[in-house]
């Protein structure tokens, strides 16, 4: 397949109509930038009625189909869009929307019996090419969906059904392209609920050029699995999965109970006087659920038809009525009211089609929450439902709506927790030239929760920059807070230019105060206050091309130098923190520009399909083959140690180092005469019309005089003045061998002195102290601004 230019525009609209982003694509596709549309309404843009826009969408969660929108210069784009309703734990709703733009003609058919094998196979099946666009989805995944392929063309798996098992396949398929060799896709697909065969397609002579996607059976999915029996009530409720629990309610009861049976669940469960005051205008449900015995002598099964499916369902329909009252209601479907229902609404098709007789609908009711409908239908040939059989009804749903909530309790807890997480988690790096970094953030797939992870990058006073990796024992909203406690502190701490050692000595005594209050309030809370928690902090200077790492229990970093070769830095373990009273020891580095460190969590190295020993292989050929960017390093290494999912959390940071060389640098040795203030504005001056400058002479010279005069007459020599340039930063820098901090002091009216600092402050955008093993360094920034 021949690879075009292709490129994917998104924008997301919160739940008011506004909109919160707008990506690179959007920008080349209608001409605005970001920060002319963010925080606009999207009805700005449409060259149509926003009123019959959001007719349109209500009570959707998603939405595809062709907008005419206003270009920047004016005309008017007719655009083919995606668009998913996107909802959090905390029930706040966004609008994801894309566009694929292509100029990718419609990809060649095969032979007539390869294309009839491809479109009619009962399984669904796509084909993404190798930038992971889609291109071939047979008819059993349009259904699926309810997408045409032309609506998907273009598009990323991830824009065609978002979440974290999407983007979880995307890099299995990455996997497949790269080996050559099939891979699972671990999770179960959006609306397809089930896992997925990846298979990579070869041309004729061997080379990957597209990878293959195949939804699993249900047969294939349940393999192993015992079949009905007597208790299968209880298993109905044990399943970790909403879709599936509702699917497995069908196996117990159809044909046991009924020949046809739906599943329709809330979005956002009843409670309280929600449960039972009022009944709405309409209910919107979600079918997650719909089995039938066909004709003949054909086992039953599920069918993917609407599953996925929003239902509206009107206030005197037999679901909405049944959720209603909170009871079982048995229906007669020769009853005027229930024909009209199942002729009219598109969501009781399955019903008409049965040709059921009787119709039971029985409420999912779990811990005081009304999470939505079971419907269970007989044919004539069965006797109408009876006492019994709404006994039978009533224990099946109970146990599968008790499974239902909870794994609905257990998923808005991780979803809880990951917000939590994300929140605490830096969403942008910090502006600095010191580094090229790049990051990335994987949860753990266990049911355990999200873990404790976290990576940093904060910059440092004489261009210096400092990269942190830690690690909190446990998983959860505990975990998580803690984290969010620790990172706090450490760049609290590293504000205050503590050396690497001296960093960690300190967060040690804080995870100490913690663990003693948390467990004085819970004694059986376990790693109260990150007691265990792991911690690598380092220090690059590129001015002097030296690294300072100190790790508190952390996996050493990994470093891989110009010419290729790769090692582990040298740096003594430490203990974990909260251990109390043992050392910590920093160790001092040289790299070479160009150097890439690797700081990564422990969640990386244990996978659970290989040891320690070939995990650290891997990474090491990972990172020892070139790349261009770091970003396909970081894709590279989870690539070579992810097959799936991990079981723990994963946090990796690459860093590429920079040189700020010496004609960016300038540095004077000043005695301990007053007199050397003016010898110091005058090399000032100098230097700053050498960089082109003049426009910051005035300001640097005053800060130059007044540090200069502080460290004379409080200070001992050696005194040293030095200024850095960096990009759009000036930095002034005064050294003393005196270990005294200097302080801001009001001065009164008729004082001489004691107004330098505070002059210092007002002319700076930041300024502080610094202090080393020996004396201190005063130091003070100010941006530099075109004209």
């Amino acid at each position: 397949m021949e690879r075009q230019s292709t490129y994917t525009a998104t924008a997301t609209i919160d739940e008011h109509g506004i909109l919160t982003g707008w990506s690179d694509g959007a920008r080349r596709l209608l001409g605005y930038d970001s920060a002319a549309v963010v925080g606009r309404p999207a009805s700005a843009l449409l060259a149509a009625d926003a009123t019959a826009a959001r007719r349109v969408l209500a009570g959707r969660d998603r939405w595809n189909g062709s907008l005419p929108l206003l270009h920047q210069d004016g005309r008017q784009v007719e655009l083919g869009v995606l668009a998913h309703r996107r909802a959090s734990g905390t029930r706040i709703a966004d609008w994801l929307v894309v566009s694929a733009v292509t100029a990718r003609p419609q990809p060649p058919r095969g032979e007539p019996l390869e294309e009839w094998t491809f479109l009619q196979s009962p399984f669904p099946l796509a084909v993404f090419d190798a930038d992971l666009r889609l291109v071939r989805a047979n008819r059993r995944l349009e259904h699926a969906l309810a997408l045409p392929e032309s609506a998907m063309r273009g598009l990323r798996l991830a824009h065609i059904m978002p979440g974290a098992d999407s983007e979880e396949a995307e890099r299995s398929m990455r996997l497949a392209l790269r080996t050559g060799r099939p891979q699972e896709a671990p999770g179960r697909l959006g609306p397809l609920g089930r896992p997925a065969s990846l298979t990579p397609l070869k041309d004729a002579d061997g080379r990957v050029r597209a990878v293959c996607l195949s939804v699993q059976h249900p047969a294939q999915d349940a393999a192993g699995r015992q079949g009905p029996s007597a208790d299968t009530g209880s298993r109905a409720g044990t399943v970790a999965d909403q879709a599936r629990a509702a699917q497995e309610l069908g196996e117990v009861t159809v044909p046991r109970l009924a020949d046809v049976m739906a599943v329709d669940l809330l979005d956002a469960p009843r409670t309280g006087t929600e449960a039972t005051g009022p009944p709405p205008d309409h209910v919107v449900l979600r079918r997650a659920a719909l089995r039938a015995v066909p004709a003949g002598d054909r086992p039953a099964h599920h069918t993917d038809t609407g599953t996925g499916e929003v239902i509206v369902c009107t206030a005197g329909s037999p679901p909405a009525r049944c959720l209603a009252v909170g009871r079982p209601l048995l229906y007669d479907t020769a009853d005027p009211a229930v024909a009209e229902w199942a002729a009219l609404d598109p969501g009781a098709a399955w019903l008409r089609e049965s040709g059921a007789r009787t119709l039971l609908a029985v409420p999912l009711l779990a811990e005081g929450c009304t999470l939505g409908v079971a419907l269970f239908g007989r044919r004539p040939s069965r006797e109408p439902f009876g006492p019994e059989d709404l006994r039978l009804a009533g224990e099946f749903t109970a146990k599968a709506a008790a499974g239902i909530e909870q794994t609905r309790a257990r998923a808005l807890a991780r979803t809880t927790t990951m917000a939590l997480q994300r929140s605490l988690l830096p969403h942008t790096l910090p502006d600095q030239a010191a580094l090229e970094v790049a990051t990335r953030y994987l949860p753990a797939a266990s049911r355990a929760g999200v873990g404790g992870d976290w990576f940093d990058v904060i910059p440092l006073s004489g261009a210096r920059v400092a990269l942190v990796v830690g690690d909190v024992v446990g998983h959860g909203i505990r975990a998580s807070a803690t984290m969010g406690r620790l990172r706090t502190a450490v760049r609290t701490l590293a504000d205050v230019d503590l050396p690497a050692d001296e960093l960690l000595t300190h967060l040690d005594d804080l995870v100490l105060r913690l663990a003693a209050d948390e467990g004085s309030a819970d004694p059986s809370a376990e790693t109260a206050g990150g007691i265990g928690t792991t911690c690598l902090y380092a220090v690059y200077d590129p001015v002097s091309r030296h690294c300072t790492v100190a790790r508190a229990g952390h996996p050493p970093p990994a470093v891989r130098t110009p010419d290729g070769a790769v090692r582990f830095l040298d740096v003594p373990a430490g203990p974990p923190l909260g251990l109390g009273g043992l050392p910590f020891e920093a160790v001092e580095t040289e790299l070479p520009e160009g150097t890439v460190l690797a700081l990564y969590t422990d969640g990386l190295l244990e996978a659970r399909d290989h040891d320690i020993d070939e995990a650290l292989d891997k990474m090491f050929a990972a990172l020892g083959r070139p790349a261009g960017s770091l970003d396909s390093v970081c894709d590279r290494v989870l690539t070579e140690l992810l097959s799936h999912r991990p079981d723990d959390d994963v946090a990796l940071l690459m860093a590429r180092t920079r040189v700020l060389h010496e004609d960016r640098v300038a540095s004077w040795e000043l005695g301990a005469e007053f007199a050397e203030v003016s010898r110091a504005r005058r090399c000032t001056d100098e230097q700053l019309a050498a960089w082109g400058l003049d426009e910051a002479v005035f300001t640097t010279e005053l800060m130059v005089s007044e540090l200069v005069t502080n460290a004379i007459r409080y200070g001992r020599q050696p005194i040293r003045l030095r200024l850095i340039h960096q990009g759009t930063t000036l930095t002034c820098e005064v050294y003393d061998s005196s270990g005294t901090t200097p302080h801001m002091r009001r001065a009164r009216i008729f004082d001489e002195g004691g107004r330098g600092l505070l002059l210092v402050a007002q002319l700076a955008e930041r300024w502080g102290t610094r202090h080393d093993r020996i004396g201190k360094t005063v130091w003070a920034e100010q941006s530099l601004t075109a004209g």
